[in-house]
């Protein structure tokens, strides 16, 4: 067993520290506030002090207002830090749009987001034992199509080209893991079958019982500028590099088995 300490506790990290906890781990971790027994961010006494007897680093925190907190803050002493093991969960935004192929981590980085391009740059050159996953779109029990259809707050767009990749939560615990024993690198995090969106909806609203949301154009759905820009990058994520130097298998390999259980 060993000690993770986790820049940020959100919804793919804090199901990663219930797991190690569960396994017998200790687990530190940051919040900006330090609720919960956590720590805060900015006391850096306590981060810095967690960073000395961490066997192994996470952070899950987003870059914002153009730079990463986390290396903005505390990256010299990660990089000097004496743990065998550093993470960074990115995303695979970094890819930009591919027009529907696929994608591995020998890609270009063009995504439309110059500080996530350049934080996941950044994490990558921080140490030599370093593992960047780079993530699709997450999902879970509580936070599933499955909620969205049930709350009002689903579309179907009529864009019949549109393909994404997402992952099970506990599919990321489960690699982040795997990890501990392969060698350092970039890693897909992804299932085995993207697909288009209105696929998700239509097996979501047929699990619940739910009428389908009618088909729109993206102008006819009044969707937020964040929702909106979802349906402008079109691509495939392969994981076979996880698969094949990590020994990592998803326990959901489509949205059929990760939505099944999500209820």
């Amino acid at each position: 067993m060993g000690h993770m300490l986790i820049f940020g506790l959100g919804f793919a990290a804090s199901h990663l520290a219930e797991r190690l906890t569960a396994r017998g781990w200790d687990v530190s971790g940051t919040t900006q506030d330090g609720r919960g027994g956590t720590i805060a961010f900015a006391d850096d006494a306590s981060v810095l002090a967690a960073l000395r007897s961490a066997t192994h680093i996470l952070s899950s925190v987003p870059p914002a207002d153009g730079a990463d907190p986390v290396l903005a803050r505390y990256g010299e002493a990660i990089a000097l830090a004496p743990a065998g093991w550093v993470g960074y969960l990115s995303s695979t935004g970094v890819y930009g749009d591919a027009d529907g192929a696929w994608v591995d981590e020998s890609a270009p980085v063009k995504g439309r987001r110059a500080d996530r391009n350049a934080a996941d740059a950044a994490w990558q050159a921080l140490r030599g034992d370093m593992r960047v996953f780079r993530l699709p779109g997450i999902y879970g029990p509580g936070r599933s199509i499955l909620d969205r259809i049930a709350e009002g707050r689903t579309h179907r767009i009529a864009l019949p080209d549109q393909v994404f990749s997402r992952v099970h939560v506990d599919d990321i615990t489960g690699g982040v893991m795997a990890s501990f024993r392969g060698p350092p690198g970039v890693y897909n995090l992804a299932d085995d079958e993207p697909c288009h969106q209105n696929r998700l909806v239509e097996w979501g609203c047929a699990m619940l019982g739910a009428p389908l949301p009618p088909l729109q154009t993206l102008d006819e759905a009044g969707l937020s500028p964040a929702a909106r820009a979802f349906y402008a990058e079109n691509r495939r994520v392969a994981n076979q590099r996880a698969k094949r130097l990590l020994g990592w298998t998803p326990r959901y390999p489509s949205f059929r088995e990760g939505l099944a259980a999500c209820r």
